[in-house]
């Protein structure tokens, strides 16, 4: 069974950077289609991005564009999420997650995926 490993997760002040990697040891994760979503303490779960397979077309839901980038890692047959100027609303543990298809299909946003990794944390605070 594959599974899903995030990393990159750790504290940092309002206005600082964190890149979270999405990876899959021993498998590439290059043919599908890879979100990433959190969960903060009492707060719904809320799809953050999406990348598309092939195109590489991106989503971003609206509390996180223009601050977050999703891509490809080539190099290591994975996704990143690159987050900018963070907010101490964005503190949660964010999941990668795919479906095992080449598009983001619309049930990203509600960070629905038919397979997840464990989480890593992030916390905004200063």
């Amino acid at each position: 069974q594959v599974q899903l490993v995030e990393s990159g997760g750790g504290s940092v002040q309002p206005g600082g950077s964190l890149t979270l990697s999405c990876g899959a040891p021993g498998f590439t994760l290059d043919y599908y289609a890879i979100g990433w979503f959190r969960q903060a303490p009492g707060k719904e779960r809320e799809g953050v991005s999406c990348i598309n397979s092939s195109t590489n077309k991106t989503y971003y839901s609206d509390s996180v564009k223009g601050r977050f980038t999703i891509s490809r890692d080539k190099a290591k047959n994975g996704v990143n999420l690159q987050m900018d100027n963070l907010k101490p609303e964005d503190t949660a543990i964010y999941y990668c997650g795919t479906s095992w298809v080449f598009s983001c299909e619309g049930k990203w946003s509600r960070g629905d995926f038919a397979a997840r990794g464990q989480g890593t944390r992030v916390t905004v605070s200063s």
